[in-house]
């Protein structure tokens, strides 16, 4: 029995090592993948763009990828959706390279923060990185007080994320205070990046083995031959990301409220409606993902607001006026309190405030003579107008179908056109115009 249980023992032991040689193998032989995601070309960092890059490095950690590349190409954007990368960087169950490239890229303002936050910073040669001094809302550069508070706290955080990964911790400074930019080669030479490659490929091949510096996230990478799977930006993030450019907001904006403005006063069209109905909702998520100017906008409904009203009411311009420097104020304010490169074009501001101001009016100057026009009522203001035999006895003019009768007692065939000569009562008095029927 004995005997048995050790050769079964045996059987087990024979089974369970082959076994794992054979996944051994399987392991090798599919080798180590590599989830490149795409930031770029000068894609801008945002919210939309943001919800993409941390989507990505999720999947990378949840498909089992044994590392994360950012392909960068930004000219920087919102500090708020920059740290919520830098977060997901830091957080992030696997190794995380940000790889400036390809030729010609840069990671600029926002952009370094997000590279300094890599395990690996890595360059392309003939790319850049820098130029992060913090501006104000308008691109303009801070006052004394407020540029002193928000330039320590840019250059400390920069700062601290290049010492946590051993990289140089003087130039971070000069990049925030002085917007240094260096080139590929500059960079690696300073200790401001890690690694300088040509490509992916060679970039993977020159961190196989190698070692992150982040005393918190210690990764080794095998990553030479690495399968590399290149995810870009869908269809869907790159719509959104041009729609939440503000001049394309602001249009949208004022094309839905006059879409849903000409619905209401013409009930049944439909079309207009239901495509201003689009646009407006479309412009409300451009204001929820952009920071907006609660004034801008109050400034835009009321410049809306005063150019209906002028359209009824007698005023000689003046709502038009106001209603006009109304939109363009508030236009140009509308984000005010976004980053330098979120702002309305003044441009386009005074472009659109110019047609508007232009069709206002025309359509004002046609309203005026139609209220100087004499009053025409009763049945009398359809004499002179002419009119089509519906039916024998009955004639079709202005609109409405009406008794008549020749004026020398002649027949009216069915498609004569008639002149009304006169009324008497509900019947009227017609001259024909042809004298053989039309064809119906």
């Amino acid at each position: 029995m004995s005997t048995r249980l050790r050769r079964l023992g045996l059987a087990v032991t024979w089974i369970a090592s082959a076994a794992l040689l054979l996944a051994g193998g399987a392991a090798s032989a599919s080798g180590p993948r590599v989830l490149a995601i795409r930031f770029g070309p000068d894609l801008e960092v945002n919210p939309v763009t943001q919800d993409y890059v941390t989507g990505q490095l999720s999947r990378a950690a949840k498909d089992g990828y044994d590392a994360a590349v950012i392909l960068l190409d930004t000219p920087g954007g919102l500090s708020s959706s920059m740290k919520a990368i830098t977060t997901a960087e830091l957080a992030a169950k696997l190794p995380v390279i940000v790889y400036v490239s390809p030729d010609g890229a840069r990671a600029a303002s926002a952009g370094v923060w997000i590279a300094q936050a890599a395990d690996v910073l890595a360059m392309a040669p003939t790319t850049n990185i820098g130029s992060s001094t913090p501006i104000d809302a308008s691109g303009q550069n801070l006052g004394s007080d407020l540029r002193r508070k928000v330039v320590n706290d840019a250059a400390a955080s920069l700062t601290a994320l290049a010492q946590s990964h051993h990289r140089n911790t003087r130039w971070p400074a000069l990049a925030v205070r002085k917007a240094s930019n260096l080139t590929a080669r500059e960079a690696l030479r300073m200790n401001v990046i890690d690694v300088l490659a040509p490509s992916l490929p060679a970039l993977l091949r020159k961190l196989d083995g190698y070692r992150t510096k982040d005393a918190e996230r210690p990764f080794t990478l095998h990553l030479a031959g690495a399968r590399i799977d290149t995810v870009s930006p869908g269809f869907l993030t790159r719509l959104l990301n041009a729609i939440i450019d503000p001049n394309i907001i602001s249009l949208l904006f004022l094309a839905g409220i006059a879409g849903i403005g000409f619905e209401i006063f013409h009930p049944g069209v439909v079309l207009p409606g239901a495509l201003g109905g689009v646009a407006l909702v479309t412009a409300l998520f451009g204001f929820s993902v952009l920071p907006i100017s609660w004034a801008g906008l109050a400034l835009v409904l009321l410049g809306v607001a005063l150019l209906v009203i002028d359209a009824h009411v007698v005023t000689h311009g003046a709502l038009t006026l106001s209603g006009l420097v109304s939109l363009a104020v508030g236009m140009l304010m509308l984000f005010h309190d976004a980053p330098a490169p979120y702002h309305t074009s003044l441009p386009l501001v005074i472009s659109l405030t110019v047609a508007i101001g232009a069709f206002w009016a025309i359509a004002l100057g046609k309203a005026v003579q139609v209220r100087r026009r004499p009053v025409s009522v009763g049945p009398q203001r359809i004499v002179g107008q002419e009119g089509v035999v519906r039916a024998p006895g009955l004639v079709f003019v202005a609109g409405e179908l009406w008794r008549a009768r020749r004026a020398d007692g002649g027949e009216l065939p069915v498609g004569t056109r008639v002149r009304v000569e006169a009324v008497h009562g509900l019947e009227l008095t017609v001259a024909p115009l042809e004298l053989s029927a039309l064809p119906q």
